[in-house]
């Protein structure tokens, strides 16, 4: 590879942007891209909403948030819905778009990408060097707004400001056709078209923040009341045609916020000092945790705020599935070269959402964390599948509580830090966790509380798992036996019913039991179920499917319990002792050679192996 010219890089960049020539015209040119075109005149909330759906989306699935949100799809969909609304003119285009939730939950990130998705947006028309960037349309009379309203297909609203009124008396002499046009981009960096408006010290808060002031430097030449002496750099000017963003809002006293009252209903803020009303065109969007809220909306003198708010709640993810992509996304953005085995972070996010969920009449913790997760499962006392929304619907404030996603990558990074032999595994992360929750801020109820989330319960499913997930193991790496095993059955069953019929092959009573009683079958029912296995195996060789031993389901399950006390023996011999023969030793590797293609690797194999032996399969 070559040396990089760098100097050749820069020029060639510089030269793409020059090429990149941006409108530049009269008010009359800008009238006939208009009547082409009438979109490039839409209003703030419909610009939003375009960009919500520029990319790819199905039902209920919006590209824009799909990779970088997960398990709050119902929240994205009512956001969607206010963009929708308001779009269209319904009242949402005159109210505040107010996101509340848990610390960690996920709200600063939805408006970052609301953000993002404005400075990502097309450039916008605006009168040149306008202040507030207004729509040029504003030029038009009143009188005249009809008649243009109809011929270009449009809606026009708005007036111009000052300093654009003051510069068309004197510079144009009245005459709109001529004014600039120009277009223009946003960007949240040069405060064009996006504001921001962080929380204010109650001691010091100045509504210059929000409105502008007044330049005294240009006090002496003109009078208070000329726009010339007006500083339109408040966020309400920044965030005109875009988008306004209160950071954690009601850390604010109230009278700081008295200008949302007008820039929603009326769409007006005031100008600095004795200046007109302005006419604003954009988003507001704000946030906060639940506890100012509750503050907030409990004073009854918020009356005329809270009026003006669309509230989404934005709980923290209770879908196991896409907690876990949470942390692997996380977790890309880090340098760290450590192996992660398997059910990591699953038993990291179950602990997570655990401390989320409320608590049932209905099902336990764990079976409500598997139907949230999308998985089918059935009332063993009614044998009906349980219904993921009439769990929701019993505890409708799940999620607004528990440990954020920073809590959890803040344990998986401890324990990715402190790693010996560069890999972490289920039980490294509980211990992590368990650490964390003693430095936790909470009193010693709920530290109990979730020390025995991890110890009872998340070991709880872990066994569950590390044993389906041992004995699977142990059956490819036992593959041959188990066919063996499948088709001495098959032969023995066959056996069984020729002699019940002619009495011409002896069978093997004693082995067909033993592989019948690991399902419970016993007495006269085995021989329904010794027809039933040979009746469909034959069936399926004509219609020409492959027969092994998972062909029929409960003949499998009957296997793989016969086949379990095997893996069960050969474990404890194996890990216990440390001593193997080479028959244990040729399957010992064989077992770990097929965990390593399934994610482990060599430290993972020997931690879980030595666990199964000594603790899980102890007895």
């Amino acid at each position: 590879m070559g040396e990089i010219d760098f100097k050749k890089v820069i020029l060639e960049d510089r030269k793409k942007r020059k090429e990149k020539k941006r409108f530049k015209g009269t008010f009359l040119e800008y009238l006939e891209i208009v009547k082409q075109c009438p979109e490039v005149a839409m209003l703030a909330h419909e610009r939003m909403y375009r960009q919500l759906l520029k990319e790819e989306y199905s039902f209920k699935k919006y590209r824009v948030f799909e990779e970088r949100f997960f398990g709050i799809d119902s929240v994205i969909q009512k956001i969607v819905r206010y963009f929708r609304s308001a779009a269209l003119q319904g009242e949402e285009a005159r109210q505040v778009l107010y996101l509340v939730g848990p610390v960690g939950s996920g709200k600063s990130s939805i408006i970052d990408t609301l953000k993002s998705l404005l400075e990502e947006s097309p450039p916008i028309y605006a009168l040149a060097d306008c202040p507030l960037r207004e729509e040029p349309l504003h030029l038009i009379p009143y009188h005249l707004r009809p008649f243009f309203q109809k011929e270009l297909g449009v809606w026009i609203e708005g007036d111009l400001c000052p300093i654009c009124r003051y510069r068309l008396q004197e510079e144009w002499n009245e005459q709109y056709e001529l004014f600039p046009i120009e277009e223009v981009s946003f960007s949240l960096q040069e405060r064009k078209g996006i504001g921001v408006v962080p929380p204010v010290d109650s001691n010091n808060q100045d509504t210059s923040v929000l409105i502008g002031s007044i330049d005294i430097s240009k006090m002496d030449q003109f009078p208070e009341d000329d726009p010339r002496v007006f500083s339109f750099n408040g966020a309400f000017h920044a965030g005109n045609r875009g988008m306004v963003e209160f950071i954690e809002i009601f850390k604010n006293d109230v009278e700081y916020l008295h200008g949302i009252i007008t820039a929603t209903q009326e769409k007006q803020v005031p100008s600095p000092s004795r200046g007109p009303m302005l006419y604003f065109d954009g988003i507001i969007v704000a946030h906060s945790n639940e506890a100012e809220w509750k503050r907030f909306k409990g004073d009854y003198t918020n009356e005329a705020i809270l009026d003006r708010i669309v509230k989404i709640e934005v709980p923290y993810c209770l879908e196991l599935k896409e907690e876990v992509k949470i942390y692997e996304k996380m977790l890309k953005k880090s340098r760290f070269q450590t192996h992660i085995g398997p059910h990591t972070l699953e038993m990291a996010s179950m602990f997570a959402i655990l401390t989320r969920l409320q608590t049932s009449t209905k099902v336990d913790l764990l079976t409500k964390i598997k139907v949230y997760n999308g998985e089918t499962v059935f009332d063993p006392s009614t044998n009906q599948k349980i219904d993921m929304e009439v769990l929701k619907e019993e505890k409708r404030k799940e999620g607004m509580s528990g440990v954020s996603t920073r809590f959890i990558i803040k344990a998986l990074n401890n324990a990715l830090a402190d790693a010996q032999y560069h890999c972490i595994h289920p039980f490294s992360i509980m211990e992590s966790i368990k650490n964390s929750i003693m430095e936790l801020d909470e009193g010693e109820e709920i530290k109990q509380k979730y020390m025995d989330f991890i110890e009872i319960l998340l070991k709880k499913e872990y066994h569950r798992i590390l044993q389906e997930e041992m004995i699977r193991f142990f059956m490819i790496s036992y593959e041959e036996q188990v066919e063996e095993l499948f088709h001495h059955y098959l032969d023995e069953a066959e056996a069984y019913l020729i002699e019940i019929e002619n009495q011409e092959k002896k069978y093997e009573e004693s082995f067909l039991q033993s592989v019948e009683e690991q399902i419970g079958i016993i007495g006269s029912s085995a021989k329904g179920f010794r027809k039933d296995v040979v009746s469909y195996v034959y069936d399926a060789m004509k219609e020409g499917k492959r027969i092994d031993y998972t062909s029929y389901e409960p003949l499998q399950k009957a296997i793989e319990k016969k086949m379990f006390y095997i893996a069960k023996e050969f474990i404890r011999c194996s890990t216990r002792t440390g001593i193997r023969n080479e028959k244990h030793l040729e399957k010992y590797q064989q077992t770990v050679e097929v965990m390593k293609k399934n994610g482990y690797c060599q430290h993972c194999c020997d931690v879980i192996l030595d666990y199964v032996g000594n603790e899980l399969w102890k007895e």
